[in-house]
């Protein structure tokens, strides 16, 4: 027993070890392709580096909820078959360890990893996707220079559109122009020299200075010209606004999804059960990864050369699962009474596995009796 509890130990360590390494870089990597989007913003647009790196911050949540399944799978098959190419699974079977028994690290490992998946799904995902949306709320109302970029035609709204040549350093614009066709019947384009947004108790404002006003006359189309030292254009529409707004699914908590309080579209109440059920499933995906790699891996010989095509084959069966969940989902979505068929997806898999690694050990029996017993 004790034996037993050092091999166990000795195995999950290296599994902890590379789980963490996969999951670290693979975060890492997705980090990076989505900060290029806050870099414009920090440098070009004045928005603080804290609140871009707590934006990053709330991606975390749904980021690790489907990198761990992959990371933990992406262990298993290394260190698994880093130890049959070693030998030492090898020496461990002859010594009287089952293929389950052999298993036995990861599928602990793969159950507090379902864990955390859980904790993940059920509470830190929609928490941040709830904190997400109200930052932009935030962002729109205070740092309304974000969403107006240079050199970008801008439709702000229907009938109001903006254009800054350039903006300095200290956040004014250059080369300001505004074609604002809210009022029916009377377009009004504003040019001017410079200007800068600022924020007030009435929402956001951009002001002008040392400009043009260019009105059309409705009856003769004439274009009357002004000029204006100073001018003012409220931009309402990049205020936040006050009517309580309605969470998306991802901002619900599970009792939210299944017993909404403020839906009565029953469409609307069928996904929201849908997305429901899939916060539950996603994390069974971690055990049923870990188990189908160990069941190609560890079934029948261990041999150096036949590892290649048991890891290609787990790669496979992993990314079709994978492509089953989608499908599966989508057609839940459309077809409530396919819900069940959801859990198939993490389920079937993780039943076959078991099987597969218990035909292995009676198999083993089987071979080790002398021949002629019964």
């Amino acid at each position: 027993m004790p034996r037993m509890k050092g091999v166990t130990r000795y195995i999950a360590k290296q599994i902890v070890v590379v789980v963490l390494f996969v999951t670290l870089a693979l975060t890492v990597a997705v980090w990076l392709s989505q900060s290029l989007r806050f870099v414009d913003m920090i440098i070009n647009h004045g928005l603080p580096l804290g609140l871009s790196l707590y934006f990053l911050a709330l991606m975390m949540p749904s980021l690790l909820a489907v990198i761990l399944p992959v990371s933990l799978f992406i262990a298993v098959m290394f260190v698994y078959h880093k130890l049959i190419v070693d030998s030492e699974l090898v020496v461990l079977r002859a010594a009287g360890l089952s293929p389950v028994a052999i298993a036995r690290p990861a599928m602990i490992l793969a159950s507090i990893v379902t864990l955390i998946g859980f904790s993940l799904t059920l509470y830190f995902l929609p928490a941040s996707f709830r904190a997400f949306k109200d930052l932009q709320y935030t962002i729109r109302n205070s740092y309304a220079q974000v969403v107006l970029q240079e050199g970008v035609f801008t439709d702000i709204a229907d009938g109001l559109t903006f254009f800054a040549r350039e903006r300095d350093a200290d956040g004014g614009l250059r080369g300001v122009l505004v074609y604002d066709s809210r009022v029916a019947g009377k377009p009004v384009t504003y040019t001017a020299a410079v200007g800068a947004i600022v924020t007030g108790d009435a929402g956001p404002r951009l002001i002008m200075q040392d400009g043009t006003y260019q009105q059309a006359q409705k009856d003769d189309g004439e274009v009357s010209v002004l000029y204006f030292d100073r001018a003012v254009v409220e931009l309402s529409e990049l205020a936040p606004s006050t009517d309580p707004r309605s969470r998306d699914a991802k901002e619900l908590y599970l009792e939210e999804l299944f017993f909404p309080t403020d839906v009565h579209n029953q469409e609307r109440r069928d996904r929201l059960r849908v997305e429901g059920h899939q916060r539950l499933i996603t994390p069974l995906y971690c055990f049923a990864f870990a188990v189908v790699g160990l069941a190609f891996l560890l079934s029948g010989d261990f041999q150096r050369r036949g590892q290649i095509g048991r890891i290609a084959s787990a790669i496979l069966a992993v990314v079709l699962l994978q492509v089953l969940s989608l499908g599966m989902q989508n057609l839940a979505g459309r077809m409530p009474a396919a819900v069940p068929l959801m859990y198939l997806g993490p389920l079937v898999p993780t039943l076959f596995g078991f099987l597969v690694l218990l035909q292995s050990r009676r198999g083993r029996r089987r071979l080790a009796l002398p021949h002629g017993t019964q």
